[in-house]
């Protein structure tokens, strides 16, 4: 059982600019289409764990909805899914271990933790065990940080490097 980050930053640190944009992470060249390991990791995972900001970043992308796992959105203001994602998105909230506690319970084992805040609220519990993030060559100046403060510090142990692309870089991380 495993909760895992996988997520883009900027060199400086940050997974959206000062307008909470994302465009920047469309500038990275990649004249194969290579998902980056996307797929691999997603078939690694039984289930995301996001915020509701995050999900409505997701639901404002001119696509398809991405993703053929559940995706568990934590939001204590969210009364319904929105229309056309039932079966798909799945309101929760209360203590994050009781959350994490009752999706293993259910069978969701490796959990994919997407979104800042998310994050956050899951390193200061102390429920992340595996970090990937793939950092992008551009300083943002200012933005969403991917980490905020912690009451203590989490070790993690890298386990490896993978370069794509020409100019970015995938680094994996388990708890130590």
């Amino acid at each position: 059982m495993a909760n895992i980050v996988y997520i883009a930053t900027s060199l400086d640190g940050f997974i959206a600019d000062k307008n909470n944009n994302l465009e920047w992470l469309h500038d990275v060249p990649n004249p194969e289409g290579s998902d980056f390991g996307f797929a691999d990791f997603m078939d690694r995972i039984d289930a995301l764990v996001m915020g509701r900001n995050t999900l409505d970043v997701v639901l404002s992308f001119d696509c398809e909805w991405p993703y053929s796992k559940p995706v568990f959105v934590l939001s204590n203001t969210m009364k319904e899914v929105p229309k056309g994602y039932e079966g798909k998105v799945f309101l929760i909230n209360g203590d994050l271990n009781d959350i994490v506690k009752d999706l293993n319970t259910r069978g969701y084992h490796d959990l994919y933790i997407d979104g800042g805040v998310t994050i956050q609220n899951f390193l200061q519990e102390d429920l992340i065990d595996e970090m990937i993030i793939t950092t992008i060559p551009i300083l943002l100046g200012g933005g969403i940080s991917l980490f905020g403060s912690l009451d203590k510090p989490i070790k993690f142990k890298h386990l490896s490097a993978q370069r794509y692309a020409d100019c970015i870089v995938k680094n994996r991380y388990i708890k130590a």
